[in-house]
């Protein structure tokens, strides 16, 4: 092994050591032994060394391995699996990255989503494979003091129910969807069978419920796939010519659920400079300190969670994959809310 190689299996027992300590425990118990094995293992860290830097995720390599069919089992097992399939880890780790496309966020999105009057013209930025651009095709149930709000698209229960916990009174209504459409470097086609196994497979060991939420979400995409557009979102040639394309008698609706910290800060501040100047209602969620674009500001310090946001302005404290909503004031035919 030369100096090279020496240095990159060495940033991937760094990397996958941090994993094991600070970013698997309580969430999924195999990950954290997958990485643990691996940080202790230097010929299993070779392996992984050779996959560029940029696509070598803890989460992203085990997603792959599980996608091409390594055993969900005790570290030896595993890695005894990724030294007989090696050459076909790096190729298809190599070409992949992390696309975790979760329809639950939409249980956050849907209250912003109705300060809006239809009908809608909905383009996600960083849509991986679109499941995000389908709030009107799910089923809700809003959990609030004790009461339950349920909210069914008019043909009936959705294959797909998203449970949240909601405080304070935000609008609770099903959009009108007349259009949909997304952005992304390398989308996911929710119709091919190897972008649906390797979306399932984002989904960490012990995660109860998503694998099948995503599944049941993919059908419903394969059956009326949106527009997906392969490009940089935070170029504005593409952001606008995307955004021309939606129908002139809806309101165009953009919104960035969770891309954001994904993209570098220069690209992320061209995006929003092109997103202001656009004509369209921007419906975001961030961490509260990412950017300064909240009017008025956010002070992050006492936010507790991530910003649901509408063109800046702070709509309610959310879970950035949907699991609460934590409304604050918002003065309806207004551009107020509540910090």
């Amino acid at each position: 092994m030369d100096q090279t190689e020496g240095d990159e299996a060495a940033a991937v027992v760094e990397r996958y050591a941090r994993f094991a300590r600070d970013e698997a425990p309580g969430r999924s118990t195999l990950y954290a032994e997958w990485a643990h094995g691996v940080a202790a293992d230097p010929g299993v860290a070779g392996i992984l060394a050779r996959i560029p830097a940029t696509r070598r995720q803890p989460p992203l390599v085990f997603a792959v391995t599980r996608m091409l069919g390594a055993p969900e089992d005790a570290f030896p097992a595993w890695a005894a699996w990724l030294r007989r399939h090696a050459d076909e880890v790096v190729a298809e780790a190599s070409v992949r990255r992390l696309q975790t496309n979760e329809p639950q966020r939409c249980a956050a999105l849907l209250p912003a989503l109705a300060t809006v009057e239809g009908p809608i013209a909905l383009l996600e930025l960083g849509a991986s494979g679109g499941l995000c651009l389908y709030p009107d095709r799910y089923s809700y149930r809003y959990r609030r003091s004790g009461d339950v709000v349920e909210l069914d698209p008019h043909e009936g229960l959705s294959t797909v129910v998203l449970e949240c916990d909601v405080t304070g009174e935000p609008p609770l209504r099903l959009p009108q969807v007349a259009w949909r459409a997304g952005i992304d470097l390398e989308p996911l086609d929710a119709a091919d069978d190897g972008d649906r196994r390797f979306l399932t497979s984002l989904v960490w060991p012990g995660e109860s419920g998503r694998a099948d939420r995503i599944a049941a979400a993919l059908d419903i995409a394969a059956a009326d796939p949106p527009r997906l557009i392969a490009g940089d979102a935070s170029d504005p040639e593409v952001l606008r010519a995307a955004a021309a394309l939606a129908p002139g008698d809806a309101t165009l609706v953009v919104t960035t659920p969770g891309v954001l910290p994904h993209i570098p800060r220069a690209g992320r501040e061209r995006l929003l400079d092109a997103l202001r100047a656009l004509d369209a209602t921007w419906i975001t969620i961030d961490p509260p300190a990412l950017h300064d674009r909240w009017r008025p500001p956010v002070d992050a310090g006492s936010w507790h969670g991530f910003v649901l946001g509408r063109d800046g302005e702070a709509l309610a404290a959310v879970d950035p994959l949907g699991s609460f909503v934590n409304w604050r004031a918002w003065r309806a035919g207004g551009t107020d809310a509540a910090g």
